[in-house]
């Protein structure tokens, strides 16, 4: 299992900082992002969390998978590798 783990399911609330704390449950934490939108500032929802070995990561996926985070049942699983998209056009 990878180290980095995709975290979903995130209150819009939440913090980088809060989302570390909640992952020090399993072991300690490397990083801890949540994902912003770049138009709003606000957060989408989801974010990353790595862990620093891989027996870490799979016991946050354990204990954190379906449990709640102010209030919402957040989801834990592995992250895949990020692939190549084309660059979007048009618009205006």
């Amino acid at each position: 299992m990878a180290k980095k783990l995709f975290v979903g399911s995130l209150p819009y609330s939440v913090t980088d900082e809060q989302l570390r704390e909640h992952f020090a449950a399993a072991g300690t934490v490397e990083t801890a992002q949540v994902v912003i939108d770049r138009m709003t500032g606000r957060s989408r929802g989801f974010g990353f969390v790595e862990m620093s070995s891989d027996e870490e990561a799979q016991k946050a996926v354990e204990l954190l998978n379906g449990k709640e985070l102010e209030g919402r049942a957040i989801v834990v699983n592995e992250a895949r590798p990020q692939t190549d998209r084309p660059r979007r056009t048009g618009g205006f």
